[in-house]
């Protein structure tokens, strides 16, 4: 009896230290201690948001420009002594809060960092919520001013490294869904060390796929695609193209290519230079707004082009890469990178070293008086192109 109670108390026992052994088994493992997070960066990495600096922190020197989206003037940063460009926003007549322009431009400069492209500094307020200003860095000169006040025109190889800085600058700009939408020999502005800067994104915008709708009254007239004077209202990066092609051949000849006094007169002189287009030339044509009025009083003339009378001593690489830039048809037009890569730019005599270039008197620093430049169109909704000169042909 005594052997029985002793047998059944160790297998009490027993299974008391199986089961003691299984819950112990069953306990979940202890938590692992999360990592400590890295250690916070110091203050100066991240500054925190603030308000915009007092416009009174530059002293305003000379007048530059005045444009349709904004006045320019020379001023130096009184504390580090630097000179910058000071460009007012025109804001006195908005109604309808800030300037969508003006919101367009500070983006797209910000987001457009490039060697060829002007430099954002900060932006500055003055009194009142109708002075904002844009600083920027100041560039000594621009092309058209340039172009004006030389003797003779660039030299070829100059010519190279100008166009070469601009088709970069514009194949960023591409690539990252921008038009500028207003390219001109005076919205590139030029340094002492032969560097251009492309400014004046005052019409700039980004654009999608499909691109949609937008405005036809854009790009100076003397800059201005042939598409957007027949009034079509979707386009593209390929009237950027365009105006570099009318900004080449300035920069051969010193003078504008299709100087004219408004859009009819604008028409004819491309058709002139460049041939009557037709529907093989440029499918479509004949069904954009403005082609009734237009292409049935142009029909006399050549459906050939004239840039080789145009320009008897170029090399047959510069008129092709003229033609392939000024192309009627935008969707047959070249782009900024199939122009980077056009034997015009292999061919004898190569780009000329930036440095090389010389140094010429600052107009831009109150050195001499700027010839005027024609404005940029203004944005009005209901405007529509009016067409009032009928050309003799």
């Amino acid at each position: 009896m005594a052997a029985r109670e002793r047998e059944e108390q160790a297998t009490g026992e027993n299974g008391k230290a199986r089961a003691s052994s299984s819950a112990a088994s069953e306990e979940p493992p202890p938590r692992t201690r999360p990592p400590s997070p890295p250690p916070v960066p110091p203050r100066e990495a991240h500054p925190g948001i603030a308000g915009c600096r007092s416009v009174y922190c530059y002293e305003r020197l000379n007048h530059i420009e005045e444009g349709s989206y904004g006045v320019v003037f020379r001023a130096r940063d009184k504390e580090t002594g630097e000179i910058v460009a000071l460009k007012k926003l025109k804001m006195d007549k908005e109604t309808n809060g800030f300037p969508i322009t003006s919101l367009r431009e500070i983006r797209t400069l910000m987001e457009a960092a490039h060697e060829n492209v002007v430099r954002v500094r900060e932006i500055v307020v003055g009194d009142t919520l109708t002075q904002i200003f844009i600083v920027m860095d100041f560039i000594e000169h621009d092309l058209k001013t340039l172009l004006h006040t030389q003797t003779t025109p660039f030299l070829a190889s100059e010519v190279k490294t100008l166009m070469r800085q601009l088709l970069s600058a514009i194949s960023l700009l591409h690539r990252n869904w921008i038009i500028h939408r207003d390219l001109k020999t005076s919205n590139l502005l030029m340094n002492n060390r032969g560097q251009i800067k492309l400014a004046d994104f005052g019409l700039a915008r980004m654009y999608g796929e499909p691109t949609g709708e937008m405005t036809p009254l854009v790009v100076t007239l003397w800059y201005r695609a042939p598409e957007l004077l027949l009034g079509a209202e979707t386009y593209d990066t390929a009237i950027d193209m365009w105006s570099i092609g009318c900004i080449f051949a300035e920069l051969i000849t010193k003078d504008p290519l299709l100087p004219a006094r408004n859009e009819t007169e604008q028409i004819y002189k491309i058709f002139r230079l460049l041939g009557y287009p037709t529907e093989d030339s440029w499918p479509g044509v004949t069904s954009l707004p403005n082609a009734p009025s237009l292409l049935s009083k142009g029909s006399a003339l050549p459906p050939y082009s004239q840039l080789r009378k145009k320009f008897p001593y170029s090399t047959e690489q510069t008129i092709d890469l003229l033609q392939k830039l000024l192309t009627l048809d935008p969707r047959r037009r070249i782009t900024a990178d199939e122009a980077l890569q056009h034997p015009y730019f292999r061919e004898s005599p190569a780009p000329a070293h930036p440095d090389t270039f010389g140094s010429f008197p600052s107009v831009a620093a109150g050195e001499r008086k700027r010839s005027a430049s024609p404005n940029a169109p203004h944005r009005v909704a209901d405007q529509k192109l009016a067409y009032q000169l009928e050309m003799d042909l």
